[in-house]
């Protein structure tokens, strides 16, 4: 989206004056950053009074809720004077800018980004790095910063150019400068309409070619700040995480675009080893988030999410609740977020079938944290017991948003049976579950190879471990009963040996051959002497 009103941003003397920081939104207080960063769902008290099919629907709204905190606030405020100070050296308005499109081409020229320029430029970018555990919003965080920012400009007078403020890209899986150059020609086609993957991102261009014209195309049009997510991919690679680096590394000291990596707890040793070495791959310091501690911040969020409950009478918030939380989430936001969710999707659906009251509780909050959370266990139960090694190999989890949608979709499948119970039984109801979904399961298992009888077994073993009989987690625990089963040993077939033909040391051509050596005949005279050869044919003539 492009916008053209100009509006100077402050009274800052190295501000004045530059078209590309005259086009930015003005700085903002503390206060004004808190409330611009919020995305807070949609809520009226009489949403309560919903059906259980609509209230359903009203939870999935949290899956958007975002409650900016002190960090969240300290990466906007670094974000806005990486940028500016970006700018700073890059006002098109001086010969700077010019000589750095000059230097641009000379690079272009040469296929290199190191060689030396005749036009030496003053460099004010930066860099810095955010790090932390899976779920800690590291993401989530960084998208709610640059969209306080218009993505582009379109200058008009005194140049015509249209300036990128800001692109992200996620790390290639393969951690391949080659494959990151063809994003970035992609990103800016789709941004500005342009056509620089078809001009460059030939797959028969050279790494080193692409790389200049990428760093060329980021002068072109102004780029602000490249932000890398998902750096830890580079752990994977094959040819080492320095070539990418290095990259990155030349387009802050000599391009002059700042970049922004960020990355999990296991990005940590490769930054440390390899991008901590330029010359200013940390001139605003690194952000490191752990898991947020007990406090007055963790309290402050918590109050505020309990605010949007959508179950038929809300539960006040007590200390045993909230001891729930933390332990269950370890203090990471996204999954205390989901566990509410899960939380009360779940005793809406109890509510329809007991037709008793809708409270959250402890027991409740446990139990679904055990059901539903049962693929990010592993890392909880690292970080509850604080071992940093075990948190490192957790870095492929599958999303919590993902498993959200998967329950919330079964919980929409699963028909509840309309049982007319007076209000005083509480007991537990079992839900059967819909032969469709028993179905799914023993197709599935079928067409792993697994015989009618086991899979009969199977079922009735993971509905007696799981009596709510949610597909998902029938699902889950026959897995986990599979994985249990010792292999099965397949002995291959041997090859048959052929038989060894039985022949006699008179019949052996070898033994002929030898005999025949010592008595001084040649290997021919001693098998035609012995009848294996025949004779020449002016021999049988004779």
């Amino acid at each position: 989206m492009m916008t053209s009103p100009e509006t100077p941003t402050s009274s800052l003397p190295e501000y004045e004056g530059n078209p590309f920081i005259a086009r930015l939104p003005p700085l903002r207080s503390q206060r004004e950053l808190l409330d611009a960063l919020a995305a807070r769902p949609e809520f009226h008290a009489q949403e309560r009074g919903y059906a259980a099919s609509l209230r359903k629907h009203c939870i999935m709204r949290l899956g958007r809720y975002f409650e900016p905190l002190e960090r969240q606030i300290q990466l906007a405020d670094r974000f806005g004077m990486l940028l500016r100070q970006g700018y700073v050296g890059r006002n098109p308005l001086t010969h700077d800018y010019i000589r750095h499109l000059q230097s641009g081409a000379e690079r272009i020229e040469a296929k290199s980004l190191t060689i030396p320029t005749r036009q030496p430029v003053e460099n004010t970018a930066t860099s810095f790095a955010l790090v932390g555990c899976s779920g800690i919003g590291k993401s989530t965080a960084i998208e709610r910063v640059l969209h306080q920012y218009p993505q582009c400009f379109q200058h008009t007078a005194p140049f015509s150019l249209v300036q990128i403020t800001w692109l992200k890209l996620d790390c290639p899986h393969q951690g391949s400068p080659k494959q990151l150059c063809i994003n970035f020609f992609s990103a800016v086609d789709r941004l500005v309409g342009t056509n620089y993957f078809n001009w460059y991102g030939s797959r028969r261009a050279s790494v080193d070619e692409m790389m200049v014209r990428m760093a060329h195309v980021a002068n072109l049009h102004a780029l602000g700040v490249l932000v890398i997510d998902e750096i830890q991919h580079l752990n994977k690679t094959k040819i080492g995480p320095d070539a990418l680096l290095n990259f990155l590394v030349t387009l802050v000291n000599t391009i002059g675009v700042p970049v922004i990596l960020i990355g999990t707890l296991s990005a940590i040793p490769l930054l440390q080893e390899n991008f901590r070495q330029a010359r200013r791959a940390s001139g605003l310091g690194s952000l490191v988030w752990d898991r947020m501690p007990k406090g007055k911040a963790w309290d402050y969020f918590i109050d505020q999410l309990w605010q949007y409950q959508w179950t038929r009478e809300p539960t006040e918030i007590n200390l045993e609740i909230r001891e729930a939380l933390y332990d269950e989430s370890q203090g990471i936001m996204d999954i205390v977020v989901k566990l509410f969710m899960l939380a009360q999707l779940r005793v809406i659906g109890i509510g329809e079938v007991r037709r008793g009251p809708e409270r959250l509780t402890v027991e409740l909050l446990r139990k679904v944290a055990r059901d539903d959370f049962q693929v990010v266990r592993p890392m909880l139960d690292a970080l509850r017991s604080n071992d940093k090694k075990a948190l490192l190999k957790y870095d492929d989890l599958l999303p919590l948003q993902a498993h959200v949608d998967q329950v919330l979709a079964s919980t929409l499948k699963t028909q509840f049976a309309d049982v007319a119970r007076p209000p005083a039984v509480v007991e537990p109801v079992s839900v059967p579950m819909q032969d469709d979904g028993i179905d799914s399961i023993r197709a599935a298992l079928r067409s792993l190879g697994v015989a009618d009888d086991v899979v009969d077994v199977l079922i009735n073993e993971a509905r007696a471990l799981t009596p709510s009989a949610d597909p998902l987690l029938l699902m889950a625990a026959i897995t986990e009963r599979l994985a249990k089963r010792p292999p099965v040993q397949v002995r291959k077939p041997q090859a048959r040996k052929p038989p060894k033909a039985s022949a006699t040391p008179e019949q052996d051509l070898r033994h002929v051959v030898s005999l025949g050596k010592q008595t001084g005949q040649s290997g021919y005279e001693a098998l035609l002497a012995a009848g294996f050869v025949k004779p020449p044919l002016r021999d049988l003539a004779a």
